[in-house]
């Protein structure tokens, strides 16, 4: 039948194509290079939560963590969400793509695929840790069917306006209000204390019951930061896989090489601005939502440049090699995600060592390094036995509602994985 799905092969169609084979390793090395990203601020978050980090963190005065965290606020924060968000777009319309091709129906499979990840999400906050973006990723994949039908201009215009948009926050505060949602009464009664004798001390299913406070309370930053900046670069994302952007992309990184360069330059002088002249004048007092906004921008802008710069790397430099860690942890993306956050529990909470508010920003950034050179040894090794990652194994199976084998039958090279 034409709607019945067929069993991919585990290099996703048209293998011995060279174009093909080095279009899919830049992609799991960008995926790599995200997922090392956004758990060197994810664990920030887990060292200490919001409710109480500014606090926390006023303790640390070392010349060694005042550096890390300028690293943190220059070249990681509000960086690697962006680029997740653009390769999640790219990878779910190029495989729709493929499903076209074979005359799949999209909206059966796509609303399987999207649920199965919403509820990897929901097992997520509940379990492990409430600063999932699993959720609102399955959310922008059940509109994949509808956004492979807009034209290429629109895609572009509403991925620009989405990000530049400057009124999200009344938005969302009156739609709160219709609703008769207040997201600041579910940590009310909770001091930073609190907080803390619950996470290092505290009953697993105290720490259950937290973690879904934690995640109510937080909505308004899902829905009125995250959830823009996510659909405007899955947008951006669906636009360059619905054009087989990566079918000759050293070419397209050489073309825009020069309006990358200028971009990188203007956003990272209004960047070092903000952080370090800007707060003191009073015109900042004064505008302080433009130009948080505009850093906000600036910030999706390096990480942009990121993905462009290690592109050029990959195919115009002797370098190359440097990276081909990153593709072992980029094949398994979900898999290494939530093993991140399942060492943050064991790391911070009274289910493991209890090491909450403990580290300083050094400490934790030296972890995240320490953490992901496991997970590319692991990934690496994994690999060279498995076709899938774990969780990614889980998730074809029961999209496609059968059972995928996962063991390599003739083990192959390392380099081929």
């Amino acid at each position: 039948m034409k709607s019945k799905l067929q069993t991919p092969s585990p290099g996703g169609g048209r293998e011995g194509i060279k174009p093909k084979t080095e279009r899919i390793q830049i992609l799991d090395i960008y995926r790599g290079f995200a997922v090392f990203g956004i758990f060197v601020v994810n664990i920030v978050i887990m060292n200490s939560t919001f409710l109480n980090q500014d606090i926390f963190l006023e303790q640390f005065t070392s010349t060694i963590d005042r550096i890390a965290e300028r690293l943190l606020q220059l070249f990681f924060y509000t960086k690697f969400f962006p680029i997740f968000s653009l390769l999640f777009g790219v990878g779910i319309a190029m495989q729709a793509l493929k499903l076209q091709s074979k005359n799949v129906a999209l909206w059966p499979f796509f609303a399987r695929r999207m649920l199965f990840l919403f509820l990897f999400g929901v097992l997520h906050i509940v379990f492990i840790w409430s600063g999932d973006v699993l959720n609102l990723y399955a959310l922008l994949g059940f509109l994949v069917v509808f956004l492979l039908k807009i034209p290429n201009k629109w895609l572009l215009i509403l991925s620009v306006f989405l990000l530049i948009f400057p009124f999200y926050d009344p938005i969302f505060t009156e739609i709160f209000r219709f609703l008769k949602f207040d997201p600041g009464v579910f940590l009310a009664d909770y001091t930073g204390a609190d907080v803390h004798a619950i996470i290092a001390n505290g009953t697993y299913f105290e720490g259950i019951h937290l973690r879904l406070l934690e995640y109510l309370t937080n909505i308004p930053m899902l829905f009125g930061f995250l959830a823009p900046v996510a659909l405007s670069m899955f947008l951006l994302g669906i636009y360059l896989g619905k054009n087989q952007i990566f079918e000759d992309f050293a070419r397209f990184l050489k073309r825009i090489k020069w309006p990358m360069l200028a971009a990188a330059l203007l956003t990272n002088i209004y960047r070092i601005a903000f952080l370090f002249y800007l707060p003191e004048y009073q015109i900042y007092r004064d505008f302080r939502p433009f130009f948080i906004k505009t850093m906000v921008i600036s910030d999706v802008v390096m990480g942009l440049f990121y993905l462009w710069f290690l592109g050029i790397i990959w195919y115009f430099t002797p370098l190359k090699n440097l990276l081909k860690p990153l593709k072992y942890v980029g094949r398994m993306a979900l898999t290494n995600y939530i093993l991140q956050s399942v060492i943050g529990l064991f790391l911070f909470s009274s289910v493991g060592f209890g090491f909450y508010e403990y580290f300083s920003p050094s400490a934790t950034l030296g972890i995240a390094l320490m953490v992901f050179i496991f997970q590319m040894l692991f990934s690496k090794i994994w690999l060279a036995y498995f076709k899938f990652g774990p969780l990614e194994w889980l998730w074809r199976c029961l999209t496609y509602g059968n059972y995928i084998p996962l063991k390599i039958k003739q083990k192959g090279t390392l380099a081929n994985n």
